[in-house]
């Protein structure tokens, strides 16, 4: 099928900060179930958006009310709305979660993960539903020709160089799944770049101005020959399942057929079909709403 939306529509309407945008419309002729509209929020990167859409169009579809509040920012920004209740729904990711948005130390498995997200959320009356297959979490680049003549396969190989410049968003610098965990855990003799944007980073790495970056698992550069992508070895980066974190008053209003539509999705959700999406939007410009509709429409969730 040939799609002729484009990327500029959605950094034409794209925002920062808490401003929302009204639910889309499906096309679904579901009767709605009333109330008061659930407010859902994300990320401000690709499959964050995406994942917001994909639940977004699905609950839209059977009928319930939902407000976007999209492209918001990190974690320090978007959890003390979710935790005064301002906002309703995150498609979040455990591991992150546990690590940046509680400073915990997070399990080895998605389980163990979603046991101890659940008690974190809890006291702020926030609830997981089922995670997904899914995951994305930060994977390291090198650029492919520096792979093969210096012999890098694993982050622990970085040491073989002299020195390492990683570049990544400001709040990498500190984060032990990050550049912290590059420069201490690893123990690599590195510096830090702080450079915001992902496009702008990946041209750095491009021409060679840094080492390594970091980029989410279900970007497409993760399998683009012109890049390696370096093994974990020693685990900084925890299991990332996607899991929908939602306000108990939401969970509670609206019951176990709120719970089913949402985990329907979940269920579905893999990282190859994430990194798909990805693609569709940042490769070929689509808007993530539309995406996020025609994946609905062919698992046979809307």
């Amino acid at each position: 099928m040939r799609r002729t939306f484009r990327l500029a529509a959605v950094l034409a309407a794209a925002t920062l900060g808490l401003t929302a945008c009204g639910g889309g419309d499906t096309g679904s002729t579901a009767e709605s179930k009333g109330g008061a509209p659930i407010v859902l929020a994300s990320f401000n990167f690709t499959d964050s958006t995406i994942l917001a859409e994909l639940y977004g169009n699905a609950l839209e579809a059977k009928g319930y009310p939902v407000e976007r509040k999209l492209n918001l920012g990190s974690r320090e920004l978007i959890y003390p709305s979710l935790q005064k209740g301002e906002l309703h729904f995150l498609p979040e990711y455990q591991g992150a979660a546990i690590v940046n948005g509680f400073n915990e130390t997070a399990p080895k498995d998605a389980a163990a993960e979603h046991a101890k997200l659940t008690e974190l959320f809890a006291p702020s009356n926030i609830g997981l539903l089922n995670y997904a297959p899914a995951e994305n979490k930060n994977t390291y680049l090198v650029k492919a020709d520096l792979a093969q003549s210096q012999g890098l396969a694993k982050i622990s190989d970085l040491k073989k160089l002299p020195n390492v410049v990683v570049a990544g968003g400001p709040e990498c610098e500190k984060r032990s799944t990050c550049f912290a965990g590059i420069r201490d855990t690893y123990g690599v003799n590195a510096t830090f770049q702080a450079v915001q944007e992902a496009g702008p980073r990946v041209e750095q790495l491009r021409s060679g101005a840094v080492t390594v970056i970091p980029v989410d698992s279900v970007n497409p550069l993760v399998v683009d020959p012109a890049f390696k992508a370096l093994e974990d070895d020693l685990s900084i980066v925890p299991t990332e399942n996607v899991v929908p974190a939602v306000a108990k008053k939401v969970l509670d209003e609206r019951g176990p057929d709120f719970a089913a539509v949402v985990n329907a999705v979940s269920a579905k959700l893999t990282t190859d079909e994430l990194r798909g999406l990805n693609k569709l939007v940042d490769s070929d410009g689509e808007l993530p709403a539309d995406v996020a509709k025609e994946w609905l429409t062919n698992q046979g969730l809307i």
